[in-house]
């Protein structure tokens, strides 16, 4: 004890001390929770297609019959589809003249005209071997049973369904992935079974923060 009653210095500065080491293991938990929660929500994957096995007869879409057919549902405002797109830019690159490709963007009934053709979809656009499109009221993706943003499905020459899945590992993951490895193999002429593999992206039908214009 210091004069008075008082105590001494050393146990006064070891107060600050203490708070500071709680507060700092407070905020290494803090941190440590969101990467947590956030590598899970990027590793977690969407609702996987019911694609039919054969290209669907009220398509508006007309496949190849001398190579296969690309086709990717996707959303406009979806943040990790470009991604996915980065992926099958380079994806169509490998392939050469063996596949065609058909992006089709959600366009809401409800939205007005334009909403579509944001960043996304120049980026598509831009790929060549793509046609791009709006899916007015979502009704390609009904057809191809996609219910996730960058959802892709190959056909192939006879109509037949050889591949559904996404081409990422993870939400707004560049890179190899095990669904782009498959659709390389599908096309090399390596591949006898359907490809599956999962896609990661938005919900189609649960728009991301954007707000409808």
């Amino acid at each position: 004890m210091g004069e008075c009653g008082r105590p001494s210095a050393r146990r006064d500065s070891a107060i600050p001390a203490v708070t500071w080491a709680v507060g700092l293991g407070a905020w290494l938990v803090l941190v440590g929770t969101g990467v947590v929660l956030l590598w899970s929500e990027k590793t977690t994957s969407g609702a996987a297609a019911l694609a039919p096995e054969r290209w669907p007869r009220d398509s508006a879409l007309t496949p190849e019959q001398e190579r296969a057919t690309i086709v990717m549902l996707a959303h406009p405002h979806c943040p990790c589809t470009r991604a996915s797109l980065g992926e099958l830019a380079s994806l169509m690159a490998l392939a050469g003249t063996r596949a065609s490709a058909h992006v089709l963007f959600l366009a809401p009934g409800d939205t007005g005209e334009g909403w579509e053709q944001t960043e996304l979809w120049r980026t598509a656009a831009a790929i060549p071997g793509v046609a791009v499109h709006a899916d007015r009221g979502g009704r390609e993706a009904a057809r191809f049973g996609a219910a996730t943003s960058g959802q892709a499905l190959v056909y192939d020459s006879a109509g037949r369904l050889r591949f559904r899945g996404g081409i990422t590992d993870a939400r707004g993951h560049y890179g190899d992935s095990v669904g782009k490895g498959r659709i390389v193999a599908l096309l090399g002429g390596s591949a006898d079974a359907l490809g599956v593999a999962p896609v990661f992206g938005c919900a189609l039908d649960e728009p991301p923060a954007e707000r409808r214009r």
